[in-house]
């Protein structure tokens, strides 16, 4: 483990709840009640699209850890393991990843408490973020990949374990850009010139956005998504709309994977359905690589592999694409029967996804 950042209100708040949690199974205990734990199912099943807010939300139905049975006795023997892990953790001002905490159970003085894989700890993690309903980061918990970057004309204020620093994401950041910290909810944004933000998918692309000075000359913020975009990349996109009111753009590769990597963006992800409100941001639209530009620029392409074409036929009976625009796109690309990716751009030269392709595409869609 590592020190991370100063304790912050948000960790006194998720130690109580912690504590309130574990209060809950003493109590039962002490009624002569079997001890359980409810949380909703968190199968595909029970995953709704709620048309109200865009993003996707647990249902109705809910399942129950029980001590009635010795399978159930040990997930709340584990919980409570863990609630204590993470009680110490921000009492003391630490960190911790979710790998570490799944190798720091095989120390546990019960058997019975450690976890058989990562996966298992991992679920007991955000099964604990739902019934205390706050979030891992507060708990102080990361992933062990991060990395994520944003460059543009953003001046902000971050709360770092060495105190605060306020940074200028163009002016103070090297070509990498400003790295997103785990919990962007330490950061306070102060000033900004910026007009929209960019959520580009590949690190090639977002390389040449920032070399052709496309986040100087349009005023843009360009956050890098490293593929499917992690929670904290997520957040902070929502942050940049709700808080500065910037319209956001998704810019992908042309197949259906990428596609769903803009879904979660806009809609969310069945995954963290319970944080969609955080997460989500429903305003987001598609930039491209559409299938209409493959035929248009009559760019280098793959063709649709089985998997694709399932994808694809999934995605026409999805909530998130059920628009005529999703729906003209992703028949013609099952009619083409191809993909590109985004620096297929390149084959018409360096300059021309800063120079003809975003510039039109953006303002067709009266982002520019």
């Amino acid at each position: 483990m590592s020190t991370d950042t100063p304790k912050t209100p948000k960790n006194e708040e998720a130690r109580e709840r912690l504590i309130d949690l574990a209060a809950e199974f003493y109590d039962q205990f002490a009624q002569g009640e079997v001890p359980a734990m409810r949380i909703p199912t968190r199968t595909k099943s029970n995953i709704e699209y709620d048309e109200e807010q865009g993003v996707w939300v647990y249902g109705d139905r809910h399942s129950t850890r029980s001590a009635n049975s010795v399978g159930g006795a040990q997930k709340l023997l584990k919980a409570v393991y863990v609630i204590d892990f993470l009680s110490n953790q921000l009492q003391e001002g630490r960190s911790s990843t979710l790998r570490e905490l799944y190798y720091l159970s095989e120390s546990w003085d019960f058997d019975a408490a450690q976890f058989s894989d990562q996966d298992e700890s991992n679920q007991l993690v955000e099964d604990l973020e739902i019934v205390s309903d706050v979030t891992r980061e507060d708990f102080n918990m990361r992933p062990e990949e991060s990395g994520a970057t944003l460059m543009g004309p953003l001046f902000l204020r971050e709360q770092t374990r060495r105190g605060e620093r306020e940074i200028h994401c163009q002016e103070d950041v090297g070509e990498g850009g400003y790295q997103i910290p785990n919990n962007p909810d330490t950061i306070e944004f102060l000033d900004h010139d910026a007009d929209f933000v960019l959520c580009v998918e590949t690190g090639g692309m977002r390389d040449r956005l920032v070399e052709n000075g496309f986040d100087t000359d349009y005023n843009v913020i360009i956050v890098h998504l490293k593929g499917q975009p992690a929670r904290a990349t997520r957040r902070i996109t929502k942050r940049l709309r709700d808080e500065l009111d910037l319209p956001v753009v998704v810019f992908t590769d042309g197949d259906p994977w990428s596609y769903r990597i803009y879904g979660s963006v806009a809609y969310g992800s069945i995954k963290s359905a319970h944080l969609s409100e955080r997460l989500a941001t429903p305003e987001a639209q598609f930039v491209g690589i559409q299938p209409s530009d493959i035929v248009r620029y009559e760019l280098p392409t793959d063709p649709l592999s089985d998997s694709d074409v399932n994808a694809l036929q999934s995605e026409l009976e999805d909530p998130r694409f059920q628009s005529e625009y999703w729906t003209e796109q992703i028949e013609l690309q099952l009619d083409i029967g191809k993909k590109a990716e985004q620096q297929a751009l390149a084959s018409r030269g360096l300059d021309f996804v800063t120079d003809t392709y975003l510039p039109e595409r953006l303002s067709e869609m009266d982002v520019v």
